[in-house]
């Protein structure tokens, strides 16, 4: 049992979803992305998606977006996220890269499978690569011992929801809407269904991002789905600060109430 596994059977355990948070390596800075992301861990987050930062990141809204460009800017590259997931699975939780495909088939599939394997990574998830284009990134996976992590949305239908759970390990990513990340008033009526529809197909953990940013989104998440996924939510939390410290109590005080929202889910 990989410790993704591991956490997933102790939030059911305690009859709660699992907390997943996200945050773009080398964000607000190269020197801070591992505090803020410790005092997410220390706050309540069970999970951790370490964002590997892309030019092109055409799944991201604003807010993630200039996350990464600053990221960009000051230089963060591959070795720099591995090196956060080193940090990131020391605090004892999962650790997963969120990564376009195009920056792990240039840095070659075996390695990078290997370099994240030897970091304490749990696993990949990968917004944009197709089950249909996988096969390489499925042996390389298996080879070392990391999790796989595909995407759904509530447009897919009953037959891609097989084939794509029919690849997938960890947890299936079930997207709460059509579109780009961001927080949004409501989280769509349709994320329920799509849980729904996804364990027809699979017995893995189905958890639920985009949009996510309040303890009472997360409570209505965490009633019907095994994980709740916060990403913008952080990182605006962490733009809107006056100073790093500022943004790490600030990350940590959203945390706590994100996952005492995950709690109060299946009261």
């Amino acid at each position: 049992m990989t410790r993704l596994n591991e956490v997933f059977a102790e939030a059911r355990a305690d009859g709660r979803a699992a907390l997943i948070g996200y945050l773009p390596a080398g964000f607000p800075t190269r020197a801070d992305a591992l505090p803020v992301i410790e005092a997410m861990v220390e706050n309540g987050v069970d999970i951790v998606e370490v964002g590997l930062p892309y030019s092109d990141p055409l799944m991201d809204g604003p807010v993630i977006a200039a996350a990464v460009t600053a990221a960009l800017a000051a230089g963060i590259r591959t070795r720099d996220v591995l090196k956060l997931v080193e940090g990131v699975a020391a605090t004892g939780a999962p650790a997963l890269v969120m990564s376009y495909w195009n920056p792990i088939e240039r840095f070659g599939l075996d390695s990078f499978g290997a370099a994240l394997a030897a970091a304490g990574g749990s696993g990949v998830i990968t917004p944009d690569l197709t089950p249909e284009e996988a096969e390489p990134w499925i042996a390389a996976t298996d080879e070392h011992g990391i999790d796989r992590i595909f995407l759904v949305a509530p447009s897919s239908s009953q037959a891609r929801l097989a084939k794509v759970t029919s690849v997938t390990t960890g947890f299936v990513y079930a997207a709460s809407t059509m579109g780009v990340t961001g927080t949004r008033t409501s989280v769509s009526g349709d994320a329920r269904q799509l849980v729904e529809r996804v364990r027809q197909h699979t017995n893995l953990p189905v958890c639920v991002g985009l949009g996510v940013s309040t303890a009472a989104q997360a409570a209505e998440i965490a009633a019907y789905a095994d994980g709740v996924i916060v990403g913008s939510a952080f990182v605006r939390a962490l733009q809107e600060a006056s100073s790093p410290a500022a943004g790490a109590a600030a990350v940590a005080h959203l945390a706590g109430e994100l996952a005492a929202g995950v709690r109060a889910g299946r009261r």
